[in-house]
């Protein structure tokens, strides 16, 4: 069996917790080894972006602290209008000759100074001998990066890995499910939804948009005059309000719909652009997900198969250690971190 410290630890920071997940190859698959979550105060992260360092760092410290985790290899994930992913489509050109061009050519499709912002890419799979391929471009703001960095390397953590939460969702739905299919995955977070639509294994749309489930709680607590807490309960089916019964409908479907046609619209453009390509299913994740009946609404609204998406559902774990119904209830908020966590620490 592999060492313990030969993956990284992934740590999902988002606006309204942080995730963290540690994983070991068990294998040919993935044994648990700690997985948790800590709520951050509101407005510490906000569209991606670190506001009060202290307060993140703070959750982060107390719950490795609390999960017994001792690696210090990390890995984090960005989203939000600080990060920016394109498709491009290139003439056929060797790797070193691609990187210069990248370089000298990246302001034509970002709308970033190029001074300010880390710069990557991947070349897409394409036919052998094609002239023209695609690229995934990806930017991300120095000073936003750099604030993680910074506040990651006061804790004496390692920051070995950025990626973008969308392609963390791909990583760890490729590798559990083992099936290379035509899928929308989806993750609703509390303030962001991230799309990211597979094509015969391969990433063609991807798009933060910010929507999410936080705003579904502050209208119900707002509407119906309660605190935060009983919205929430309200929220994921937890109690039933038997009062207000028609304000509380109107309110999920006025949100709900709003996040359905943001999905509609990038099932649409998917379609347009490969109408021979329909997608299988939907992959549903994020803490949104566990909204009562958003599963069944999203299958109606666009005619697919919606699977709410566990990403432990195949691992080994040992249960003294992990409850059961503790893990699949955090189970579908976990995605982005072990989307992390299965990268090694091969630095």
């Amino acid at each position: 069996m592999a060492q313990k410290d030969n993956l990284i630890t992934g740590v999902d920071i988002g606006s309204h917790a942080v995730k963290i997940c540690q994983l070991q190859k068990s294998g040919k698959g993935y044994k648990l080894l700690a997985v948790g979550s800590a709520a951050l105060p509101p407005g510490a992260v906000e569209d991606g972006v670190l506001q009060e360092p202290n307060a993140v760092g703070k959750a982060i410290s107390s719950l490795l602290k609390n999960l017994k985790i001792k690696n210090t290899k990390i890995g984090i994930s960005i989203s939000g209008y600080s990060v920016i992913v394109k498709k491009i489509n290139l003439e056929a050109m060797e790797d070193d000759a691609l990187a210069e061009y990248i370089k000298a050519e990246a302001e034509q499709y970002i709308p970033f100074d190029i001074d300010d912002i880390y710069l990557d890419f991947q070349k897409l799979p394409s036919k052998e001998g094609a002239d023209r391929y695609d690229v995934m471009l990806v930017a991300a703001k120095k000073e936003v990066i750099n604030d993680y960095l910074d506040m990651l390397q006061g804790l004496k953590l390692k920051t070995v890995l950025i990626d973008v939460d969308g392609f963390a969702l791909e990583n760890i739905w490729e590798t559990t499910s083992e099936q290379i299919e035509n899928v929308a995955l989806v993750d609703i977070g509390a303030s962001k939804m991230n799309i990211n639509i597979i094509s015969e294994g391969v990433s063609v749309l991807a798009r933060d948009i910010v929507v999410g489930s936080e705003q579904l709680t502050n209208q119900l607590a707002t509407s119906l005059n309660i605190d935060y807490f009983e919205a929430e309960k309200i929220k994921l089916g937890i109690v039933t309000v038997e009062q207000h019964v028609e304000k509380i409908e109107e309110i999920f479907t006025q949100i709900c719909t709003q996040w359905v046609l943001e999905i509609k619209k990038a099932i649409d453009l998917y379609l347009a652009n490969n109408p021979d390509k329909p997608l299988k299913s939907l992959i549903l994740s994020g803490g949104g997900s566990k909204v009562n009946g958003l599963l069944d609404y999203i299958s109606r609204e666009t005619g697919l198969q919606v699977i709410a998406f566990n990403p432990f559902a195949n691992m080994i774990f040992d249960a003294k250690k992990i409850d059961r119904n503790y893990l699949n209830s955090i189970a579908p908020e976990m995605a982005i971190a072990a989307g992390l966590a299965i990268r090694p620490a091969a630095f």
